[in-house]
């Protein structure tokens, strides 16, 4: 009995023991899970604003019923073919009440706040306005709305409902609502982590999937022209000028099959830019797009596929890292998308940003010269004696072998730097360049935080992949 009893209390304590364990697991493994979740405000077509810039009585953008078409949740770049709307039916933007109201000298204070969000003088909102253009979401969209309050604009993340009409900027971003005049910015959080709040009015909507939400983040270039579906007869597209409200639109058949074009080899700059121009969207699964310098090792579905317009291709690349390196000093974080695409001719500017921000840091191909940080791998560094022997008897400037070894150090033939490592596993004499690029890579990147990839596209290992 005695026996019993100790076994029932040793269980006992043994079950407190492992119960304290699995809570201590599951805390652990809810602060490995990242940042929380980003409160997002629901807003539906048709709902009206509780702190609107515009009063929307007056008719200033007409909203329209349309269900969220289903689409790989995650970030999308503004010149994705269909992923606007539009309509021949009605105007679903009164540009110019807007900048009667705005440039209104009784409605100075409101324009300030409300051209200081934009990131412009009150004096440009003019010319500002005329470079938009009117479209309708087809996809619940992300954004960083402004309510007007107190004379001052309040941000705020909220989820636009598909339908919803919006200006959008020459890069294809959302920049203005409608109806109700807020200034938008893009979303900058996660789109994977977010916590939706249906509320004030704005009931969930039917077809509603948190997993299909978009964020939409600059073109690489300034757009001519916006490719649109109209959301009355998706058969039917519209071509619409960029600053224009549908008097100069032309139109096109969505049901025009479009073959998917080969694109294994390329970068994923240059690969988004002939999927678009294809008419073809692109996807890619991840929290963000992949750098223009990732090279793209296949296609879903592959090459000669014939598909409508706007519709999707997954794009599989290898890790940015052992793509081409299109910032060499300092590596952009993972949300931040290379300018220019080292692979591409075009004459083009791609200005890339992150999402908070549409300045292109540059545009040239980095690749045509060397990183302004390490000496030319032809001549020793200053104050070395050019020799080519091991640097053994070597002022103390020299660094041991154990030193940062080059990262494309050239045949042991040449002369080399005393301050590099003998050859002990050199790399091949081009590093990680794509098959179109012209100019010979960089002589040296600076502290790659990868081993180099050998120039032969079969060798690179594929680590991120897209699904839709």
């Amino acid at each position: 009995m005695t026996f019993r009893a100790y076994m029932r209390r040793a269980g006992k304590s043994v079950f407190r023991r492992i119960a304290v364990l699995l809570v201590f697991v599951v805390v652990l493994s809810g602060c490995d899970r990242g940042a929380p979740l980003f409160a997002v405000k629901a807003v539906a077509a048709g709902v009206p604003s509780l702190a609107p810039f515009f009063d929307e009585s007056a008719g200033l953008g007409h909203d329209a019923g349309l269900r969220s078409r289903p689409a790989p949740g995650g970030l999308q770049q503004g010149d994705t073919p269909g992923l606007y709307g539009g309509t021949g039916e009605q105007r679903i933007c009164d540009v110019a009440r807007l900048k009667e109201f705005l440039t209104d000298p009784r409605n100075h204070r409101k324009a300030q706040a409300w051209a200081t969000v934009l990131d412009i003088t009150t004096a440009g909102i003019p010319d500002y306005l005329d470079r938009l253009t009117p479209v309708l979401l087809r996809t619940d969209t992300l954004v960083k709305n402004h309510d007007y309050k107190k004379g001052k604009s309040v941000p705020f993340d909220a989820l636009l409902q598909a339908g919803i009409a919006v200006l959008v900027d020459p890069q294809g971003l959302p920049a203005v609502k409608c109806s109700c005049g807020n200034p938008l910015r893009p979303f900058e959080g996660d789109t994977g982590r977010i916590s939706v709040r249906f509320e004030d009015g704005n009931q969930k909507w039917k077809g509603y999937d948190r997993d299909s939400v978009v964020a939409v983040q600059p073109a690489p270039r300034t757009l001519d022209r916006l490719a649109l579906v109209d959301v009355d007869d998706p058969d039917r597209g519209i071509s619409r000028p960029v600053g224009t409200t549908g008097d100069d639109d032309s139109a096109f058949d969505t049901r025009e099959r479009r073959a998917v074009p080969d694109l294994a080899g390329t970068t994923f700059g240059r690969a988004s830019r002939l999927l678009t121009d294809a008419g073809l969207a692109v996807a890619f699964d991840g929290g963000g797009l992949p750098p223009d310098g990732a090279r793209v090792m296949a296609s879903d579905p592959p090459a000669g596929t014939e598909l409508r317009f706007g519709e999707y291709v997954t794009l599989s690349v290898a890790d940015g890292t052992s793509g081409v390196a299109t910032t060499p000093p300092d590596p952009s974080p993972a949300t931040s998308q290379p300018t220019g695409d080292p692979s591409s001719d075009t004459s083009t500017p791609s200005p890339s940003t992150p999402s908070s921000s549409a300045s292109p840091p540059s545009s040239s191909a980095p690749t045509s010269e060397p990183p302004t940080g390490d000496p030319p791998t032809s001549e020793p560094p200053t104050g070395d004696p050019p020799t080519s022997e091991p640097p053994v008897t070597d002022p103390p400037t020299s660094a041991p072998p154990t030193s940062r070894p080059p990262s494309s150090a050239p045949p042991p033939s040449s002369p080399a730097p005393t301050s590099t490592a003998p050859p002990t596993s050199e790399p091949p004499p081009e590093t990680s360049a794509p098959p179109e690029v012209t100019s010979s890579p960089p002589p040296s990147d600076p502290v790659p935080s990868s081993a180099p990839v050998s120039s032969e596209p079969g060798t690179v290992e594929p680590t991120a992949s897209a699904t839709t």
